[in-house]
C-alpha cells in the first residue's frame, strides 16, 4: 500500500521547525515517528523518535516539508491529535494533544482512555 497523507492528525508549523532542526543535525530525514506504548503513570506514553523510512501503513501528515507519521496501531489512540513543540522556562518538549485521552499524567507523556 503507498504512502497516504492523513488529514486524521496534525504537526504543527512549531514541531516542524523543531523537527527539521533536530533532523539537519543528525543528518538524518526529516520525518518525526510518534507512536503509542503501554507504560507511563496513565497507562499508555507516546513515544518520538526520527524515522529514517515511512512504513507502506503509516499514516502521514505533513508541515513545511516536515513529515508525522504513525503507525495504524497507534493511529487508533491518538486520532485527531495536534502535536505541537512548546518551549518554557522549564524546558522545551514535544505536546501532544490528544482528544482521545480520559486523563494524562502532570509531565504530559502518559495518558489514559
Amino acid at each position: 500500500m503507498a504512502e497516504q497523507p492523513s488529514p486524521e492528525f496534525e504537526l504543527t508549523p512549531a514541531a516542524a521547525a523543531r523537527v527539521a532542526w533536530i533532523a539537519e543535525r543528525q543528518a538524518k530525514p526529516a520525518v518525526l515517528r510518534l507512536s503509542v506504548e503501554g507504560g507511563g503513570c496513565s497507562g499508555f506514553q507516546y513515544r518520538f523518535g526520527l524515522a529514517e523510512t515511512v512504513e507502506p501503513d503509516d499514516r502521514v501528515a505533513e508541515t513545511d516539508g516536515v513529515r508525522l507519521v504513525i503507525d495504524p496501531v497507534s493511529l487508533d489512540l491518538v486520532r485527531g491529535a495536534r502535536v505541537d513543540f512548546v518551549e518554557s522556562l522549564g524546558g522545551a518538549a514535544f505536546q501532544v494533544s490528544n482528544p482521545n485521552a480520559a486523563a494524562g499524567c502532570g509531565c504530559g507523556t502518559s495518558f489514559s482512555i
